[in-house]
C-alpha cells in the first residue's frame, strides 16, 4: 500500500510495446525458443539493453512465457485463477486490452518450465492455449538514452512549448517531486476526502452489478439495496479522515542515487519510474508526507555516505553500491533505518570496516543526533529472490526493533514487520473494525494477515479468543511478544501462507461464534482462503479492510455469489461499508466493508 517509488531493478511489467511477432516457434522440434534479437532493431540491436538478465541479479524476465490463443474478455483475475487453478504461481501477469495473448512472468526456471508443460496444448472455454518463450524486456533506462542519441544533436532536449508557441517553463524540483509523491497536495483537504468517497460509492454500486450477475437468488435484496442506497449494495457511511494530514508516514523507502539538481549520493524519491527511463532522485526536505524525524534521519544519513569512498549503485551499469534506505519511526520517538548496499566485490575485512564507522557515526558522531535508535545492514547484491524481505539484516547498531503505542497497547516492530504507516489514523480503523465486528465474551476473531497483531491484539480483551495468520516468520515472532507485552493470554499466531494455513484453523474451530477479520495485501486474498470461508457456515460475520478495493473486488464478488460446485456454503452479502483516510495527499485510502452470511432459513433477506 506503499505509494512512494523504492524499486531500483528493471522488473517492470511487459512494455506495452511488446508485440506477438517478437517471438517465434521452432518447427523442427515444437519446442518453444526464444526468438534472436532481430537485426537492425532499434529497441534489441543493442545487446547491452539486456545487461540486466546476467546471472546474478534477480528478474522474473528471464523466466518469461507468451500464452497465446486466450478465450476472448479475458481479464487478469480470469487468468490469474486459471493458472492458480492448475497449480501455477505466476509473478506477472500483462494482458493487452482485447487481444488473446498474454505475457506470463515466474519466480524459477523449474515453475515456468512447469508452466509451459501444462498450459500447452490445454483447453480453455473452447480455445486451445499455446505457449512459447518470451524475449525479456528492453532495459527502460538503456532504450530511452539510446533514442536520445539517437536524435543526433547530443545536446539538451528541447524546451516543452505551449499551444503558444511559448517555451514553458519548468517546475521546481519540489513541485515534481510533490506531485509525483502526494499528487493530492494542492487540492484541499475535504475536497479530497470527498474524491475518495465518491470513489467508494463506484466500488460498491459495481458490486451491487455484479452480484446480480454472480447471484440470481439475491436480486431481489439487491434491487431494493440499490432502491435506497443511489444503486449501491449497501449504506455507505461518511468518510473518517485522518487524525494528522501531514507528516504522518511512520514508514519511508528512500533511493539511493544522482540527485536531479546533479548533487551526487542524494538520498530521496524517484522522480519518475524506472520504466519510464527516469532515475534521479529528490531529497524529501520539502514533501509533506513525511515526518520531522524521518527527514532527520535522511539528513545524516546523506552527510554520512558522502564522507564514504562508495559510490551509489547504477542500474544501467549495475555498478557502485548505496542502494536503498529504509527509515521508521514511531510516536515514542524511536527510529530504525535500514540501509541496503550492494558489496560487488568487496571483502569482509572492507565491509566491518564501513559498518563500524556506520556504527561510530550514529553513536558517537555527528548523526548521533539524527535520533537513530535501530541501525540495519542489508547486503543486497546477487539477489536470487524478488523479495527484499528474503535479504539478512545485520545490526549493526542500536536496539533490534523499535516499540509503537497504539490504542494504549505497545508494539514491538521489527525490519521486515507490517505496520500500518499512519499510527493515528490506524487508531481510527482499528477502533471501526471493533465496532462493527460486534464482538463479545464469547467470540472467536481470526485475524487474516495480521502482520504485527495489531488489530487481534487491540480486541482481545473483549473476546474469548483471536486466532492470526501471517505469512512474514519476523512478523509473527513480533506479533507474539506484543501479546506478552500487553500480559495477553488468549492470543495465538501462525505463520504460514493463508491460504494453506487458514483451512486447517477454520476446521478445527467448534466455536459456533466466529468472526474474521481480514487485511490482506493490495492484490487480496488467495481464492483458497475465500473458498475456505464460504465452507466454514459456523463464521457467520466478516470484516474486509481493502487498501485496494478494484484489486479485491473477486473477493467481493466470490464472497457472495451463488453456491456451486466450485462454491460450497452459503452466501455472504455486504451490509456496511466505510472508508478510512488513511494516506492523505495521495489517492490511496483503506476501504472497511463488513459481510454477513445470508441465512437461507429465513422467510426473508432484507
Amino acid at each position: 500500500m506503499a505509494d512512494l517509488s523504492g524499486a531500483a531493478a528493471p522488473d517492470a511489467t511487459a512494455s506495452e510495446q511488446e508485440k506477438p511477432d517478437d517471438l517465434t516457434q521452432d518447427p523442427k522440434t515444437d519446442a518453444p525458443k526464444p526468438d534472436p534479437p532481430a537485426e537492425g532493431s532499434e529497441a534489441t540491436s543493442d545487446p547491452n539493453m539486456y545487461r540486466y538478465i546476467k546471472d546474478d541479479l534477480f528478474t522474473s524476465e528471464i523466466y518469461k512465457v507468451e500464452i497465446r490463443n486466450l478465450p476472448k474478455f479475458i481479464g487478469f483475475n480470469d487468468l490469474k485463477k486459471f493458472l492458480a487453478k492448475h497449480g501455477l504461481n505466476p509473478h506477472k501477469i500483462k494482458l493487452f486490452g482485447k487481444q488473446t495473448f498474454a505475457f506470463v512472468t515466474f519466480k524459477n526456471e523449474e515453475e515456468r518450465d512447469k508452466a509451459m508443460k501444462m498450459v500447452h496444448g490445454m483447453q480453455w472455454k473452447g480455445q486451445v492455449l499455446s505457449v512459447r518463450l518470451a524475449k525479456p524486456k528492453a532495459d527502460p533506462i538503456l532504450k530511452k538514452r539510446k533514442q536520445e542519441d539517437g536524435k543526433g544533436s547530443g545536446g539538451p532536449p528541447a524546451s516543452k512549448r505551449t499551444q503558444t508557441g511559448e517555451e514553458e517553463e519548468e517546475e521546481p524540483l519540489s513541485v515534481q517531486i510533490a506531485n509525483a509523491v502526494t499528487p493530492l497536495w494542492n487540492v484541499p483537504y475535504e475536497e479530497q476526502l470527498k474524491m475518495k468517497e465518491q470513489e467508494v460509492v463506484e466500488v460498491l454500486q459495481r458490486l451491487a452489478k455484479e452480484m446480480g450477475c454472480t447471484n440470481k437468488a439475491m436480486l431481489p435484496w439487491i434491487f431494493a439495496q440499490k432502491g435506497k442506497f443511489n444503486k449501491m449494495c449497501c449504506p455507505l457511511e461518511a468518510i473518517r479522515p485522518s487524525p494528522t494530514q501531514t507528516g504522518y508516514r511512520n514508514k519511508c523507502e528512500f533511493l539511493i542515487s544522482v540527485g536531479a539538481d546533479g548533487e551526487d549520493k542524494t538520498i530521496g524519491f524517484r522522480l519518475g519510474k524506472y520504466k519510464g527511463g527516469s532515475c534521479a532522485v529528490v531529497g524529501p526536505a520539502e514533501t509533506c508526507h513525511v515526518s520531522a524525524e524521518a527527514k532527520r534521519v535522511v539528513q545524516e544519513f546523506q552527510k554520512f555516505i558522502r564522507t564514504t569512498p562508495y559510490s551509489v549503485y547504477s542500474p544501467e551499469t549495475y555498478e557502485g553500491h548505496w542502494k536503498q534506505l529504509t527509515v521508521r519511526t514511531t510516536r515514542t520517538k524511536q527510529a530504525m533505518a535500514i540501509v541496503f548496499f550492494n558489496p560487488q566485490k568487496l571483502d569482509e575485512e572492507e565491509l566491518n570496516t564501513l559498518k563500524s564507522s556506520m556504527k561510530t557515526y550514529f553513536l558517537e558522531g555527528d548523526g548521533k543526533e539524527s535520533g537513530v535508535t535501530s541501525l540495519y545492514f542489508v547486503r543486497e547484491g546477487q539477489r536470487t529472490s524478488p523479495n527484499l524481505e528474503d535479504l539478512p539484516c545485520e545490526l549493526v547498531a542500536g536496539e533490534s526493533c523499535i516499540r509503537e503505542e497504539l490504542l494504549g497497547l505497545k508494539f514491538r516492530i521489527s525490519p521486515h514487520s507490517f505496520f500500518q504507516v499512519n499510527t493515528g489514523a490506524a487508531e481510527v480503523l482499528y477502533s471501526a473494525v471493533g465496532e462493527w465486528a460486534q464482538l463479545d465474551q464469547g467470540s472467536t476473531v481470526l485475524d487474516v494477515c495480521c502482520g504485527t497483531g495489531t488489530i487481534g491484539i487491540s480486541l482481545a480483551k473483549r473476546v474469548k479468543k483471536v486466532i492470526g495468520i501471517e505469512l512474514c516468520q519476523e512478523a509473527v515472532e513480533d506479533a507474539k511478544m506484543n501479546a506478552k507485552l500487553n500480559d495477553l493470554s488468549n492470543v495465538e499466531f501462525h505463520c504460514g501462507k493463508a491460504e494453506d494455513v487458514f483451512p486447517n484453523i477454520l476446521n478445527a474451530l467448534v466455536s459456533p461464534n466466529v468472526t474474521a477479520i481480514v487485511d490482506p495485501p493490495r492484490a487480496g486474498l488467495h481464492s483458497k482462503v475465500i473458498l475456505a470461508i464460504r465452507r466454514a457456515e459456523h463464521l457467520k460475520r466478516l470484516v474486509y479492510v481493502a487498501c485496494n478495493a478494484k484489486a479485491a473486488m473477486t473477493n467481493f464478488i466470490d464472497l457472495c455469489r451463488a453456491p456451486s460446485n466450485r462454491v460450497h456454503g452459503a452466501p455472504f452479502r455486504p451490509v456496511r461499508a466505510m472508508a478510512v483516510d488513511l494516506f492523505p495527499q495521495t489517492r490511496h485510502m483503506e476501504i472497511l466493508l463488513l459481510f454477513e452470511r445470508v441465512d437461507y432459513n429465513s422467510q426473508q433477506q432484507t
